[in-house]
């Protein structure tokens, strides 16, 4: 399992340490608006960190606890993982945040840790990231990170703006 780390921020592969902070992220209805409309119950964020583990254990990348470095705390979470856990589908790119540290750059600061291992270390040729039609904060860290707009897709059960990076475009 593979730690990432940036200039404020840890990047931990999720395990059962994590799971207060992943819990307190995962209830807030403000994180969990556009991804699921409602707040996590207790059993699913044990189900998600028992998941996440299997994934590390078996493909070598899964989600990450963002650990803020100067105050220890659970932050956010990110992942690399095939767009519905489907591998036919493609590298997603995602991530999370608490409110008090939304606005503050953590998203597009470990969105690049993580895209970078994509592409560096597990050889993506490509990568996408997929956001609720209304979260125009996620589709603005896309922007940030050289994404391109490819369009409004079907995912997650929902309408999604998806965005895509290659790894040639990454890298130049």
């Amino acid at each position: 399992m593979t730690v990432l780390s940036t200039a404020r921020l840890e990047l931990q592969p999720f395990d059962d340490q994590h799971y207060d902070g992943l819990r307190a992220l995962n209830s807030d209805p403000q994180v969990m608006r556009y991804i699921t409309g409602r707040p996590e119950t207790p059993e699913e964020t044990t189900a998600f960190i028992a998941r996440v583990k299997a994934a590390w254990a078996t493909l070598g990348y899964s989600w990450w606890a963002f650990i803020e470095r100067d105050s220890g705390r659970l932050i956010g979470a990110g992942c690399i993982q095939h767009i519905e856990r489907n591998p036919d589908n493609p590298l997603e790119l995602g991530w999370r945040l608490i409110p008090d540290a939304q606005g503050k750059g953590y998203a597009k600061e470990a969105a690049q840790a993580m895209a970078s291992f994509a592409f560096d270390t597990l050889k993506s040729q490509q990568l996408v990231a997929v956001c609720h039609v209304q979260n125009t904060n996620s589709e603005k860290i896309m922007r940030r990170l050289g994404m391109t707009y490819r369009g409004v897709e079907r995912w997650y059960n929902t309408d999604t703006t998806v965005y895509a990076v290659t790894a040639y475009e990454w890298h130049s």
